[in-house]
Formats: structure tokens, sequence, C-alpha cells
């Protein structure tokens, strides 16, 4: 099929271009990807007012996608907070600690305790809610603390964040990007996260053995952190209350599971399943803690999540917003200004780099590995899954086959880098519960995380 590029065309890719160039230098893209859609809008509308109210549109477009994301994240953290609080949370996990009775078990006990309670809160609120009920814990058998902080980010901000399979934020913002139904993204993802999940956790797990071995295992720890300085003022719920709720809340999120496997719910269906879920946790939990001011303070929670969530995504929208424009929010928002024979600006660019550059599936993943990871080192970690997603689709056009396993391999690696693991001003959740340096976390997660890209583009490789 013979592409017609235009000025769009050009104009577009030289703008991902520059952005790549920015994000390896650690410097912000959200002023390019405004002037981007003015740009583009420009040469679409040929008017300074279309062109200005493109960049406005763009904003709205990028949020009404992302909303559903934005609230979940935002109702997870104000549940957590009100779970904290009341000391539900330490209720809930406590009878898990009776299993860590070595390094070994606290080691990887605490990373599938952080990893299934990040899959249903997401990773920032859980280091909160079990970090500091698990590190006594971790502290007293012999795992240092610096130990316990590798094995709840890997685990949490790494194999949970990466798959994100019950809350569905990370496959919906790649999978919009790359064009692909969201289910067909989180299917691809399973063996990538598997790979990633379990060469990354099994080598830092060696380092640290080895290390501690040898007596070259510095804890990194620094002073006035910790769990303890994370504590909140708590407000003293009746025992037989606190442990009837903290029965009842897992099975409420368990039955969720179930109804998204029973029901076929995917995507925004599951999403809103959870949500609704949280919501009532919320607020009656609140009532309960509360009383009185249980209506104020259900209010008071909500903000404080919607404060968190819009935090979290304030760097994503306007980045997002241009590089929907690769897809199908370019029509919407500037009409039909695209030749007839387009399929998008990104899928023409990728069957026209079929046409001129000799790729294969081995070119395609490690490229794509790659801008996965340069996205994730503005340490936020979904401001560049978008990114990924548009260039994981590019390259699938021009090979023919592997969009949903491209798609997914770019979103892990973008994820693991920048969601947690290894930019340090992303690990500071974890460090701070630890108590330990979120420069040293992030050295000793170097070398397992780059280990696990490796294994898993390889892998990726074989799937495309």
């Amino acid at each position: 099929m013979e592409v017609q590029f235009t000025a769009l065309h050009w104009v577009y890719l030289a703008f991902i271009v520059f952005i790549l160039a920015l994000l390896i230098k650690r410097r912000d893209t959200t002023l390019i990807c405004v002037a981007g859609i003015f740009t583009l809008g420009v040469i679409a509308t040929e008017t300074l007012s279309g062109s200005v109210s493109g960049i406005f549109n763009s904003f709205i477009y990028a949020i009404k996608e992302l909303i559903g994301t934005i609230l979940i994240i935002s109702i997870i953290v104000a549940m957590s907070r009100v779970l904290i609080i009341t000391g539900i949370n330490e209720t809930m996990v406590r009878p898990l600690t009776r299993f860590l009775r070595t390094p070994t078990l606290a080691y990887w006990g605490i990373g599938l305790i952080m990893m299934v309670t990040s899959l249903f809160f997401w990773p920032s609120p859980a280091v909160a809610l079990i970090g500091a009920v698990l590190l006594p814990v971790a502290a007293r058998v012999g795992l240092p603390a610096l130990g316990a902080a590798v094995a709840m980010n890997l685990f949490g901000h790494g194999i949970a964040l990466s798959g994100d399979y019950i809350i569905q934020g990370a496959p919906k913002l790649t999978a919009d990007a790359a064009g692909l139904p969201v289910s067909a993204v989180m299917e691809a993802s399973i063996p990538l996260v598997a790979v990633m999940g379990v060469v990354t956790t099994v080598a830092a797990f060696w380092y640290m053995r080895r290390d501690m071995k040898r007596g070259t295992w510095l804890d990194g720890l620094v002073a006035g952190g910790g769990a303890a300085a994370a504590s909140e003022t708590q407000i003293v719920l009746p025992a037989n209350i606190r442990k009837s709720l903290a029965v009842i809340i897992p099975l409420l999120f368990a039955a969720d599971v179930a109804a998204m496997f029973a029901l076929n719910l995917q995507g925004g269906d599951a999403t809103a399943l959870v949500g609704g879920t949280a919501v009532l946790i919320l607020a009656a939990v609140t009532l309960l803690a509360h009383r009185n001011k249980g209506l104020e303070q259900t209010t008071a929670y909500l903000i404080e999540g919607f404060q968190f969530g819009f935090k979290v995504f304030g760097p994503v929208i306007p980045i997002a917003a241009f590089f929907y424009l690769g897809d199908a929010g370019f029509t919407a928002l500037f009409g039909p200004t695209l030749p007839e024979t387009s399929h998008g600006i990104v899928n023409d660019l990728g069957v026209g780099l079929a046409h001129h550059v000799p790729l294969n599936e081995a070119v395609s993943a490690v490229t794509v590995t790659v801008t996965g990871a340069i996205t994730g080192l503005d340490g936020s970690g979904f401001s560049g899954i978008s990114l990924a997603g548009s260039i994981a689709q590019l390259f699938a056009s021009a090979i023919g086959s592997g969009a949903a396993t491209l798609t997914a391999l770019g979103q892990v690696a973008a994820i693991w880098v920048g969601g947690g693991t290894l930019i340090p001003w992303a690990l500071i959740p974890a460090a701070a519960i630890c108590g330990v340096s979120p420069f040293e976390l992030a050295r000793r997660n170097l070398k397992p995380v780059l280990i696990g890209l490796a294994a898993t583009t390889v892998v990726a490789m074989f799937l495309i």
C-alpha cells in the first residue's frame, strides 16, 4: 500500500524525536508536547484560532480518555488513607507476618504481599499500607531495611504496576496509544511481566545474599527515616470491628475479581467495579471511624485522593494529548485533514518505514525496549507509556505483526524504569518508609532491572 506523507507526518515524527532527546537528557517534555499540538493544529486548520483552541481541546480529549484511570487511583488512595489511620491495614497484614521467620522468607514474603496489595491498591498507597507493619518484622529476622525496600519496590512498582491487571491504568494508556483493545495488551503482557518479574527479583536476591556474605552490603540508612516517620494519628476502633473489617475488605475485592471472570468484565467495566467497591469501603469505614464527622471526613479523604491523582497525572495529560493525535484523536480534534488513504499518522509512518528500512522482530523489540526505558527517565513511568504505545504500533505496522506484544514490552520497560525502580526521585515512597537512601536503593536495583529487561526483550522477540 502506497502511503501519502504530508507535512503533518514529518512534523509529528520530528516532535517525537525531539521528545525522546529531551527525555534522554532528563528534561521535562510538557511544553514541547504543547508546542507539537499547536504546530500540528496550525498545519491542519491553517488558522491561529483553530490551532490555539486545539491545545485546549486536546487536553479535554486526553482527560476524557484518562478520567477513569485518574478517578480509580484517586479513590484507592483515599480509601487506603482511612485504612491506615484506623489501623485496619495493620490488622489485615499481621497474620501473614508469622510466616516471615528468616531473611529469605522475609524477602519473598514481603515482596509477594506487596505485589498482591499493589494490584488492588496501587504501589504508592500499598507501601504505606504494609510497610509500617512488615518492616519491623523483617528487621527482627535479619533482613536489612534496604533488602526490604528492594523487595517492596521490585514486586510493587515493578511487577504489579507494569502489569496493572486489576486497576488497568497502564494497559489503558498504552493500548489507547497503540489503537488496540486493553484486553489484547494485558494478555500479551502476561509472559513478559512474568519473565521480567522472576529474573529481576531472583537477580536482586542473589546479589543481596552474595554481598551480605561478603560483608559488602551497605544498608543506606538515612537519619529520621523509616516506618516510624510515616506514622499517622490513629483513630481507635473496637478490636472486634477492626478484625471484622480486616476480613471483609479483602473478601470484597476478591469478590470483585471473581465477578470479573464470571461476567467477563474488562477495561472500564472492571475498573468501575473496583472503584465502586472502594468508594463504599471508604464511606463505611469513615462513618464508623469518625461518627458525627463522617460526612465531612469522607469528602476530606476524597479530596486527598484527588490531589494525589492529579499530581501524578498532571504531567501525563499534555503528553498523552500529543500522542493521541497519532491515532484517532487527530481526526476528532482537527477533522478529516489527513489524506483519504491515511490510517492515522503513526500507522502511516509504520507502513512507510516498512518500505524503506529493513526491520525484523529483533530490531523492533530492542528499539521498543530502549524507547520505553528512555520514556521512564523522567521518573513518572506513566507520562511516557503513550509514546511507548505509539512507537510499538509504528514498528508493528512496519513488520506486519506483534502489535500487542511490542506494546506490552514498551509498557513493561517504561514502568520498570520510571515507575519507581531505577529513578531516585521515583523511589522516594519505598525509600522513605524503609528509612534508606533512594539513591542507594536505585543503585541496588540497577543490575537486576537491566538483566530483567534484557531477558524480557529476548523473550518478546520470539513472541512477536
